[in-house]
């Protein structure tokens, strides 16, 4: 069984929601971001998605935009995040998926990155720009049990579409809470649950909400409806304002423990 599994079946004896964090790989530096993601783990985060850094970004707003910008700076690559995870895996068991848009995955080879990614660690991958009628290539000869697909569903998507989407995904479902880029201002839960009434009827994947999410506040009532939250936008903002600071780690772990402890109310 995939780490992804066993950590959703692991919460939800606990009666617990996951809470699943974004970084960007390698902002502000290598260094800097292992220590950042050790601190994340060492403080409740379930769930770790590593970010690709990608000069052309279409889903994200400027905040994550910038964090892209400063990896990219320091050589930051597919490999460099590969080459990152089993360096994450002799400090923690907990599921790493790899949030990438297609472009780098092709440029490294498809088939190479789905044998890397798994000799490296990694329980599955986030692939933003890529429609299920568009994976087939990338996904013809990955097996599920041990490297999932995690899906995308826009707040706008129809019933009919969101059942197809998830008929092709595994480990778990990201529901994005609201139109726009990450890091957007506003969270209209009503809508949310909504969404999530409809998804529950197509589907029984773990299902996670983000975008928009920057609160404990914001974490609680989102977990009230979601199998998780998801967090990126406010950890590398976090990380952007005190980026010349030398207990950065220690405060993006504080803030990781904030957020966890949203998740158990």
């Amino acid at each position: 069984m995939n780490r992804i599994q066993t950590k959703f079946e692991s919460l939800k004896r606990n009666n617990e929601k996951a809470l699943v964090g974004f970084v960007t790989a390698g902002d502000p530096n290598v260094d800097v971001s292992l220590q950042i993601i050790y601190a994340m783990c060492e403080n409740g985060i379930d769930i770790l998605e590593l970010g690709v850094p990608f000069s052309d970004p279409t889903a994200d707003g400027p905040v994550i935009q910038r964090s892209s910008a400063r990896a990219l700076k320091n050589k930051v690559s597919l490999k460099t995040v590969i080459e990152m995870i089993p360096k994450i895996r002799k400090k923690t068991d907990i599921p790493v998926v790899i949030f990438s848009y297609f472009n780098p995955i092709l440029s490294y080879g498809i088939d190479r990155f789905h044998l890397d990614a798994v000799s490296a660690g990694a329980d599955g991958a986030l692939v933003v720009d890529l429609p299920p009628e568009e994976s087939d290539e990338l996904t013809f000869d990955w097996p599920r049990a041990d490297f999932h697909l995690i899906r995308l569903l826009a707040p706008t998507t129809p019933k009919d579409r969101m059942s197809q989407i998830a008929s092709s995904a595994s480990g778990f479902l990201y529901l994005v809470s609201k139109t726009g880029v990450t890091g957007s201002d506003g969270l209209d839960t009503s809508e949310i649950n909504t969404q999530m009434d409809v998804l529950r009827s197509v589907t029984a994947l773990p299902v996670c909400v983000g975008f928009g999410i920057s609160t404990a506040d914001h974490v609680a009532d989102v977990a009230s409806m979601a199998d998780g939250v998801v967090i990126g936008s406010a950890f590398e903002r976090l990380i952007e304002e005190n980026i010349d600071q030398s207990d950065l780690p220690k405060m993006v772990g504080k803030r990781t423990a904030e957020y966890k402890a949203a998740t158990k109310k």
